[in-house]
């Protein structure tokens, strides 16, 4: 099934709201194994909105709208896709219910206009809004099968996960179930992993494949159809046993997990305790891992190391090691994971310094970083080059922290 999605409204041709409709759908669409092959937006124009039906009843199977569902004259996609298909509009009457329910219960009069809200394509299947006004629907014409829906992603969402999806599912000729997993990698780019693993994503058809680049990350989602989830987890298990013989050692996490997460629960099964100087990354780190309920259990304290005074007089790196090697060296990032471990007392100590840019003010260059790690088996310093703007070197630079931790705790 070829789908595509179709998002009216001027104000997302004007850049004053991002689509994220489009993206939501075809990230739920890629886990119910449904290509997604066409995204396009089209003004609150009822003859350019009809030019692009047309053309997605020439190419796809399942089209989905978003917007254009609301009681003004620009909200022109029911008219529009009743003209095309020859369907007339209706009044549904449990949709006419709520928006009455809505008015009366805040005590305010009803505009004729918002019975608009109410008409739906007669002998569409409808699809109840929840969380306001206008109902979606969906209806087969032909071969296809369009579906509409609101345009606000609070209505919207909702909406397509607890009425649409079951929807398509109905579509297809036998109930299958639809399984994922997702792998979560560091320390590779997607464009390198995607070139180790080129014939798995040319070849796929099921499982299905997909590669999604984040921040310094990649995942690649795999979702496979069967009768059955167990059925389906062997279809997965089999292609991500092929994925790990090739890039096993960039796997961290897997479906909802993080770095920071994983690490959590790494020291928790380890009962090891941690404690941060955070230069570069302002206490990034720490907040990455603060965030996670129960952190307090692993997770000491931090320093904020930013200035030269506070390394010196804090963590006792010595005037003459920042006079000559300079605050972003490997022998500061060392000094530095060895007194915040002693300092406070933990297992393990990890310091981070670097140039965060955008202009460098020392000696080394815009993305220099110096990772330090000490613990029982001794200490440990990264140096790594990173490029990009200023908040997304210190996150990149973050990562590549929780990154270093995790694997040396895999080690033992």
């Amino acid at each position: 099934m070829k789908a595509e999605i179709i998002a009216v409204g001027t104000e997302l041709l004007l850049g004053q709201i991002a689509n994220t409709n489009a993206q939501f759908l075809s990230q739920v669409l890629a886990q119910l194994g449904i290509g997604v092959y066409y995204h396009t937006v089209v003004g609150d124009n009822g003859n350019r909105l009809a030019d692009t039906l047309n053309l997605a009843l020439q190419r796809s199977d399942l089209i989905l709208f978003t917007g254009g569902l609301g009681p003004t004259k620009d909200d022109l996609t029911k008219e529009t896709i009743g003209k095309i298909t020859g369907k007339t509009l209706v009044e549904d009457a449990q949709a006419m219910r709520r928006i009455e329910k809505y008015f009366n219960s805040r005590n305010i009069p009803m505009t004729e206009n918002n019975r608009r809200q109410a008409q739906v394509i007669d002998g569409a299947h409808i699809l109840p809004n929840d969380h306001g006004m206008a109902p979606g629907m969906a209806f087969t014409y032909g071969n296809q099968y369009l579906m509409l829906l609101p345009g606000p992603p609070r209505e919207m969402k909702p909406m397509f996960q607890k009425y649409g999806v079951p929807y398509i599912f109905s579509l297809m000729a036998k109930q299958k179930v639809v399984h994922s997993k997702v792998l979560r990698f560091f320390g590779i780019g997607e464009s390198a992993l995607e070139e180790k693993l080129m014939d798995l994503i040319d070849g796929q058809s099921n499982p299905t494949l997909a590669p999604l680049a984040s921040e310094g990350e990649v995942t690649i989602r795999i979702t496979a159809l069967a009768d059955s989830v167990t059925e389906a987890d062997g279809l997965i298990d089999d292609v991500e046993k092929e994925i790990q013989s090739r890039v096993g050692e960039f796997i961290y996490g897997y479906n909802g997990d993080s770095l920071a997460t994983v690490l959590m629960n790494t020291l928790k099964e380890q009962g090891k305790t941690l404690s941060l100087a955070e230069s570069i990354t302002g206490g990034l780190i720490s907040h990455f891992i603060t965030s996670i309920p129960g952190s307090s259990q692993v997770y000491r304290g931090g320093i904020v190391c930013y200035s030269d005074e506070v390394k010196n007089k804090l963590l006792g790196v010595p005037e003459d090691v920042l006079q000559k090697e300079g605050a972003v060296s490997a022998k500061t990032a060392e000094i530095l994971a060895k007194e915040v471990r002693k300092g406070l007392g933990t297992d393990i100590g990890l310091s981070i310094t670097g140039e965060a840019g955008p202009n460098p003010s020392g000696h080394q260059p815009v993305g220099k970083v110096f990772i330090g790690l000490d613990d029982d088996a001794g200490t440990l310093v990264e140096e790594i080059q990173l490029s990009g703007h200023r908040e997304g070197i210190q996150l990149k630079a973050t990562k590549h922290g929780l990154f270093m931790l995790i694997e040396r705790l895999k080690k033992g």
